[in-house]
């Protein structure tokens, strides 16, 4: 995987479909910008409970988008990122379909997890507390699988039936799948929710030594494929770090909510300490399509009663970081987060990041300053690069607490998002942190003087470097860099859309 900018986008929300990506990407607003693309699910259906994360079959474009061809297309132009959903199908799937109407006698029984099926003689009541769960209850739904009435393990949502990854169809489906991926072309693959995939009965089911194992086979069942692998998992910052040694990239999820702490509280010592303990194989966000994540930066949700696992936060530093972000909002996101709405993520806030930020363009663009040049492979949500804020029709319209991160762009919105100062600045970040030969020395960052917010972080290279200094409590900084003229800062906004800056490579 190149080091530079990736893309994070939906095809339908931002392009329209995968060949409009491609343009875009190509030789439309967007041409030179970014050296890859995580393409969001383009599976049948995309549209569908959970946009896209619930496919009928992995193994089909949806039609509405484009073909396999146009993926292998995509992936000739620049580098893509592409997900493998192992923890689920969606529950109109053909085979689920079929043990619906057939019950045990379908030749696909064995692919989907009942409570039976892991429990064959019960369970107790602490074994079923035991189970981790992302969002509140059990992850179970009753549900009629050939007349008789069964309980279906569901982690996500009713629509999402979880695939029991003992059964020898269940693991070929996926291998189906990482086989198309590695025919058309795609760099690196993202699992998604694996952290939840394996269960095993008397534990939490999530992130266990038998998880672990599984990832190991995935991966070098992927690396055979010539392909790279980039797990998502939110969980304790310690795990992260030991999911970091059995894979190629694992997601920094700690960085956004300790970017935010810093700005709103005007405390980078936490940030700092991430950045020192941190694992270096990181794909670095600060957005996604889901919500800012907290889980990552508290206490280990999953150790056991009176284990001492704290978190790169303590509880009171998290619920202050949370109630900054719905006042920074202006109430928005309390509207989308939680109980207000559904997809009931216990551990995320649904916002986008500039809103988050209360709109301020200074402090949005020393966020992303932070983040690129922290080490690993820095990615961009498409609502992230365009600054955009809470989507509260499309909320209205859905219910979905997540959309208010996922609008859909037109080509006008987008050529109007550019034309911002702020996405014009991000524009020219993105470009230096392509192109810029420091980015392949040495990386060092510090606490600065002055506040508790203060920072410096570097990166050097022989005679060539880029450097950080900055207050977070402030919302000020200097950005500095070596160019073939001399060195160049800039300190607001207006400064870096004004400055000449190495183009994308």
């Amino acid at each position: 995987m190149r080091d530079g900018v990736q893309l994070i986008t939906y095809a339908d929300r931002l392009a329209g479909s995968v060949p409009g990506l491609a343009e875009m990407l190509g030789t439309g607003p967007l041409a030179g910008l970014f050296t890859g693309v995580h393409v969001l699910p383009f599976f049948r259906p995309y549209d569908g409970a959970d946009a896209g994360f619930d496919p009928a079959d992995h193994r089909e474009v949806d039609p509405r988008l484009g073909t396999w061809a146009d993926v292998a297309a995509l992936g000739e132009r620049t580098e893509t990122v592409v997900d493998l959903i192992v923890n689920h199908v969606s529950a109109d799937s053909p085979w689920f379909r079929d043990v619906v109407a057939h019950g045990a006698a379908s030749p696909y029984a064995g692919m989907f997890l009942t409570f039976d099926g892991l429990f064959p003689d019960g369970a107790t009541e602490a074994d079923l507390l035991t189970i981790y769960r992302p969002r509140p209850g059990l992850p179970f739904t009753a549900m009629r699988l050939g007349g008789r009435k069964r309980l279906v393990w569901t982690t996500f949502t009713s629509q999402q039936v979880d695939l029991d990854l003992r059964d020898e169809r269940a693991r070929g489906y996926l291998t189906e799948v990482i086989d198309l991926l590695a025919e058309h072309g795609v760099t690196m693959v993202r699992v998604d929710a694996v952290g939840y995939a394996v269960k095993t009965p008397g534990t939490s089911s999530f992130m266990t030594p038998e998880t672990f194992a599984f990832i190991e086979e995935l991966s070098a069942q992927m690396r055979a494929r010539g392909l790279e692998v980039l797990v998502e998992v939110h969980s304790y910052y310690q795990r992260q770090i030991e999911i970091a040694r059995h894979v190629d990239r694992v997601y920094d999820f700690g960085l956004p909510p300790l970017v935010l702490h810093a700005l709103h509280a005007g405390d980078a010592a936490p940030l700092l300490h991430w950045l020192a303990v941190r694992p270096v194989n990181c794909v670095t966000v600060l957005d996604t399509h889901d919500g800012i994540g907290v889980i990552d930066v508290g206490a280990d949700a999953t150790a056991a009663e009176g284990d001492d696992s704290p978190g790169l936060l303590t509880p009171d530093q998290i619920d202050a970081l949370v109630e900054s972000m719905h006042a920074a909002s202006g109430g928005t996101s309390r509207l989308a987060t939680g109980a207000a709405a559904s997809n009931l993520d216990l551990y995320q806030v649904n916002c986008t990041f500039y809103d988050a930020l209360g709109r301020d363009d200074a402090r949005y663009l020393l966020a992303r300053i932070v983040q690129l040049l922290a080490p690993g492979i820095p990615q961009v949500y498409y609502v992230g690069l365009l600054a955009g804020s809470n989507d509260m029709d499309l909320l209205g319209r859905t219910g979905v607490g997540r959309d208010v991160n996922r609008h859909h762009y037109t080509a006008a919105e987008v050529e109007e998002a550019l034309r911002r100062p702020v996405v014009a600045a991000l524009a020219a970040l993105i470009r230096l942190r392509n192109a810029h030969p420091a980015f392949g020395g040495a990386f060092s960052c510090g606490a600065g003087t002055g506040s508790s917010g203060a920072l410096w972080m570097s990166w050097d290279l022989g005679g060539e470097h880029v450097s950080l200094e900055a207050d977070t409590g402030q919302g000020t900084f200097r950005l500095e860099w070596t160019t073939p003229d001399g060195v160049r800062s800039a300190g607001s906004v207006r400064d870096l859309v004004d400055a000449p800056v190495p183009a994308s490579a």
